[in-house]
């Protein structure tokens, strides 16, 4: 009978950070997937021969000839530069097993135009997205968001960070509705408009991160790995392997033991291998979450780059809700050769949104029209699911399926969240795996 503290299934990325999280405070691990590959539904598709496989596309014989130099991320997303994600890497350390490079560019869509997002003073004074007085209007935003500290009210210029909405504060700076939009959606990320309702403090909070982001780097606020997203889930197995997490790929997963309604062990190919806690992503337990929605990606081949973005080898662009009358906005990453996930000169673009409609490609639309011409697209569509119950009563702890967004900041969200449920503390970031590792031996 072999015992683990915890049993992962899946090797997406959120499951593959907790694995590494919890095997570096001491516990023990065993790591299970029914795939012979890293990543699950966020995995990296490599050889190009591969992608056109999955998406029972005929290949076109004559661009297999490099497709070993293809790495395509089915769920791509972006890193801010000084995010949650980077301060989990930094803490584990997991940096030593990856490269990254900075995206080149962060552009928002407006009556048909993809426009630089602004979030220097500098940026602003160029910017052809405001008027003069807008332009005056949102410095004095940015100055005010920067300099905000929650803890000193003499920075709050009479906005009270939990009672003032966000609504009210652009109205402090009688900022325009195309300023509003822009601000929200293209630089504080927020997905839809229900945070204008919403006290103050997030949406301030998120104007600095990016602005913070955007000064480390100068082009944009992401950051991107080299070789694409594969490169992580396999970072955070090999931390768990450091320290002693056993995995178990391309093995069936029979049946999750249960216990008076809590897990205590996992059949895998008629071996059972006992657990007190289990991780895992919904697609191993369908009867433990429910769908919320649906999420249409669109990968498109190109061989050039996106117009009207600087020639950008990579960049985001993202179309605010309000600009096509959605409830959600759509989002476009755009990567290159210039990260090693294509050959040379070609450019992978993926269009990704909440679908709203029967017709999801046709909602994708307006984002496919700004990477014309298109050489080759390849179109899925998903359940997003979320876990039913909190896993504290079964002890099964269910990730949530990946967004539509092209950033990480809700995923983390989801991986902090889970650890809290996991071990009843929050994830501490301040510190280096060492000494996180003595402390928790002491």
């Amino acid at each position: 009978m072999q015992e683990y503290d915890i049993i992962v299934l899946g090797t997406g990325l959120k499951e593959c950070v907790l694995s590494g999280l919890m095997s570096l405070s001491g516990k023990k691990v065993l790591h299970i997937d029914k795939n012979p590959y890293y990543g699950g539904e966020s995995a990296s598709i490599s050889p190009l021969e591969e992608l056109y496989k999955k998406f029972k596309v005929p290949c076109p014989p004559t661009s297999m000839d490099r497709g070993k130099e293809w790495n395509v991320d089915l769920v791509p997303k972006f890193f801010l530069a000084n995010g949650e994600l980077v301060k989990i890497l930094v803490h584990t350390e997991v940096t030593r097993y990856m490269d990254f490079k900075v995206v080149e560019g962060g552009y928002v869509y407006k009556a048909g135009k993809v426009h630089k997002v602004p979030v220097t003073e500098e940026d602003a004074h160029g910017s052809d997205l405001m008027g003069m007085f807008d332009k005056r209007r949102f410095k004095k935003l940015l100055q005010f968001a920067l300099n905000f500290d929650l803890t000193n009210p003499r920075t709050h210029q009479d906005v009270d960070p939990h009672k003032t909405t966000s609504q009210e504060m652009f109205g402090r700076f009688d900022l325009g509705q195309d300023v509003i939009e822009f601000t929200g959606h293209a630089i504080a990320l927020h997905c839809n408009e229900s945070y204008l309702d919403q006290p103050c403090a997030d949406t301030i909070n998120r104007i600095r991160l990016y602005a913070e982001c955007v000064s480390r780097h100068n082009t944009s606020p992401y950051i991107y790995p080299l070789y694409g997203l594969g490169e992580l889930p396999q970072g955070f197995a090999r931390l768990s392997a450091e320290y002693g997490g056993t995995f178990l790929l391309n093995r069936a997963v029979d049946e999750i033991v249960m216990d008076n309604g809590k897990v205590t062990a996992v059949k895998s190919e008629g071996k059972l291998f006992h657990c007190k806690q289990l991780i895992c992503d919904p697609s191993y337990v369908p009867n433990k979450v429910r769908k919320v929605g649906r999420v249409i990606r669109v990968i498109c081949l190109l061989n050039h780059p996106v117009k009207n973005t600087h020639e950008a080898s990579s960049c985001q662009i993202i179309i605010p809700q309000g600009q096509l009358k959605r409830k959600s906005d759509i989002y476009i990453s755009v990567v290159s050769y210039s990260h090693n996930v294509s050959s040379d000169g070609m450019y992978i673009a993926t269009v990704s949104t909440v679908a709203e409609t029967s017709n999801p490609e046709k909602e994708v639309q307006p984002g496919l029209e700004l990477l014309e011409p298109i050489m080759q697209k390849f179109v899925s569509t998903s359940n997003l699911l979320v876990p039913n119950e909190d896993g504290k009563k079964s002890q099964i702890f269910v990730s949530r399926s990946y967004d539509a967004t092209s950033h990480f900041e809700s995923e983390c969200e989801d991986i902090k969240d889970m650890y809290h449920r996991l071990t009843g503390t929050e994830l501490c970031l301040g510190r280096s795996r060492h000494t996180s590792r003595n402390s928790d031996d002491d």
